[in-house]
């Protein structure tokens, strides 16, 4: 082959095709800049809108995505090459894709069951299968936290949406639990006091709910107290130090000791002093407790299978109730039907000691009219 052999091919192929190639490559300039460009739209509109910062990436990277997918069919439809055979061939490679990529797949579902359900935004501190760390995006495939010491632990979504998640960061407040060991011979009222005087001295520890203090456990070696108090969430970890640093110094400065994990055998001579609290018990006051009715007979029988056997109780002591009831109406009527029988006798007994009276009264008037009627014949 002679050069103008290789000359007339080289015409040959751009009276032919070259045009087709120089429309793709102008295609795809033009469509690269103009998915950049809707890329930077999407960008802005979502940056004004109230959807998360997590979610906003998550869009932004389907939108990219999609966007250079359609150029791409577009310059192969520009090249000339059938768009029929390439749905034919996209379909059959994606079912053999989906079977080899399924993790894959399984993530990207799981991205978007991320973003709508939402358990945490862009910067909230979370755990997520034993691994904590503050939330830095959420992408495609997967989620990024950064830890305390500042490393980036990647996560697939399918881990995150099948694991438990604790977001530290979704409520205001937190409570902060401690634990502190002192010995058998230290006062309980005095170590309360000082815990919970520390709490109080920091203004960033919340005094509704109030900080409390109460023994826990007793231990072979030491009394274990539980103490916790309220803070808000960005303040956790300040007042956790705050707390166990001041304890020991005023632990100290009250002579309560810290006893080691030890075994100490001592001969003791002098009388153990154990400082208890003024006052003995309170006497049992019981709890009134509503008792719940059976509503059908159903529940009764579901009861019954559980093996509550209140609810036989129940009513047996509502017929108990109900033949009471009966017996004090029944004496209730007895007691006024006597009470007015001994009312009518007293009226026969009084009855005849009512006329002999009057009669006796008559027979005074008349002797006063007698005198009388002398008196005016005189």
């Amino acid at each position: 082959m002679t050069w103008a052999d290789i000359w007339e091919s080289i015409q040959h192929f751009f009276l032919t095709s070259g045009i087709t190639l120089v429309k793709a490559i102008l295609l795809w300039i033009i469509g690269y800049v103009v998915v950049r460009v809707l890329i930077v739209v999407v960008k802005k509109l979502l940056s004004k809108s109230k959807i998360d910062k997590v979610a906003q990436g998550f869009i932004v990277s389907m939108a990219r995505f999609i966007l250079y997918l359609i150029l791409l069919i577009m310059i192969l439809q520009a090249l000339g090459v059938s768009i029929t055979g390439i749905v034919a061939a996209l379909s059959a490679a994606g079912l053999a894709v989906s079977l080899a990529l399924q993790n894959s797949l399984s993530n990207v579902a799981s991205g978007i069951i991320l973003l709508i359900n939402q358990p945490f935004r862009q910067g909230d501190y979370v755990q997520i299968n034993g691994i904590e760390g503050k939330v830095k995006n959420i992408k495609i495939f997967t989620t990024a936290l950064l830890t305390v010491d500042n490393k980036l632990v990647v996560l697939p979504n399918s881990m995150v949406a099948g694991n438990p998640i604790i977001n530290y960061s979704n409520r205001k407040t937190r409570r902060v639990d401690f634990t502190f060991q002192v010995a058998y011979e230290s006062d309980v009222e005095l170590v309360k006091k000082v815990v919970l005087n520390v709490m109080k001295s920091d203004g960033r520890v919340l005094l509704t709910p109030e900080p409390t203090c109460r023994i826990k456990t007793y231990n072979d070696s030491s009394i274990d107290f539980f103490s916790n108090c309220w803070c808000d969430s960005d303040d956790y970890w300040d007042v956790y130090y705050y707390v166990m640093d001041n304890v020991f110094n005023e632990f100290k400065r009250n002579n309560i000791s810290i006893p080691y994990k030890q075994v100490e055998v001592r001969l003791r001579e002098d009388e153990v002093k154990m400082p208890v609290r003024a006052g003995a018990l309170k006497e049992r006051v019981e709890k009134v407790r509503k008792q719940e009715k059976v509503k059908s007979l159903d529940n009764f029988f579901d009861r019954l299978e559980d093996g509550d056997t209140s609810v036989l109780k129940l009513k047996k002591d509502s017929k108990e109730q109900k033949q009471k009831l009966k017996a004090e109406k029944k004496a209730l009527k007895e007691q006024k039907k006597q009470e007015k029988l001994h009312k009518n006798q007293e009226n026969t007994i009084k009855e005849p000691e009512k006329v002999e009276q009057e009669s006796e009264e008559l027979k005074e008037i008349q002797e006063l009219e007698a005198i009388k009627n002398e008196k005016d014949k005189e």
